[in-house]
């Protein structure tokens, strides 16, 4: 008997329908990435769940803080190191609008940044 044809095409067909049923409906938006120097006074533009990843160069990227204005249009993220890996500080877009963004830097004589961010539905 000869099953071997019949067998991996059902192999396929469920492969098929296990990798389908793990594609998101939603895609997926790529992060905007900025070094920390080049904010100052910018405007960066995000669409609604985008990522603002700032680059922090040679400081530790758990030595900023950051405050936004208007915390219904965007939200800080703190950068941290976690098991190795290292997570630059971000701001993610909320929701439609503008806002002020001011970062701080623990390490003194580091002026803050301030700059706004515009969120697109």
């Amino acid at each position: 008997m000869r099953i071997v044809g019949p067998v991996v095409s059902l192999v396929l067909v469920a492969s098929l329908a296990a990798l389908s049923g793990c594609a998101s409906s939603e895609p997926v938006i790529a992060p905007v990435t900025r070094d920390v120097g080049d904010l100052q006074g910018e405007t960066v533009e995000l669409e609604v769940g985008q990522m603002l990843n700032i680059d922090t160069g040679d400081l530790a990227v758990d030595s900023y803080s950051g405050v936004v204005a208007d915390p219904s249009v965007a939200e800080f993220t703190a950068g941290r190191e976690d098991g190795g890996a290292t997570y630059n500080p971000g701001v993610e877009g909320l929701a439609e609008g503008s806002t002020k963004v001011v970062l701080s830097n623990e390490d003194g004589g580091i002026q803050d940044v301030t700059f706004t961010v515009e969120v697109a539905g």
